[in-house]
């Protein structure tokens, strides 16, 4: 699984974003926090508002807020704002890619690969990256030291 530069960004904003809890966060306390380009994160942030992710509010004391509870976001409702669905071959769903041939099962294994991803990007919310109270599954992958060895197979 290959995440963005722009998805990176989106989930550590939406964690920040979750960790202030009510009041408005401003663009630049967010890329300052977690040392990223203002800009940049600008036009991450108005995908995520048009997403129905974050409410923007204006004024002196304005700033970005999640538009729901942060136990109500998960990782993978971030990552569709941001870059679309979880996973696509050539930018087309899995299930509208076909295979002839010694090829065929890949289709297979491309939406094995889809679900396997949504077990853990939609179980795993925004409260729980925020507070680090991660799922026991999540938690129990991560600790497999063969996970963290990027030339072991997982």
């Amino acid at each position: 699984m290959r995440l963005s530069a722009r998805v990176d960004y989106a989930l550590r904003a939406a964690a920040e974003l979750a960790a202030a809890g009510e009041g408005p966060t401003t663009v630049g306390e967010l890329a300052k926090g977690q040392e990223m380009p203002p800009k940049y994160l600008e036009n991450i942030l108005l995908q995520m508002r048009r997403a129905g992710l974050v409410r923007g509010q204006r004024g002196p004391e304005g700033g970005y807020v999640l538009a729901r509870p942060a136990d109500q976001i998960s990782l993978a409702d971030v990552i569709r704002a941001v870059d679309g669905p979880l996973a696509n071959v050539r930018g087309e769903r899995p299930e509208h890619v076909g295979y002839t041939g010694a090829a065929e099962a890949l289709q297979q294994v491309w939406i094995a690969l889809r679900a396997s991803e949504r077990a853990i990007l939609e179980e795993v919310t925004l409260e729980q990256i925020a507070k680090g109270e991660l799922p026991s599954r999540v938690t129990d992958l991560a600790s497999d030291p063969s996970a963290w060895n990027s030339h072991t197979p997982v």
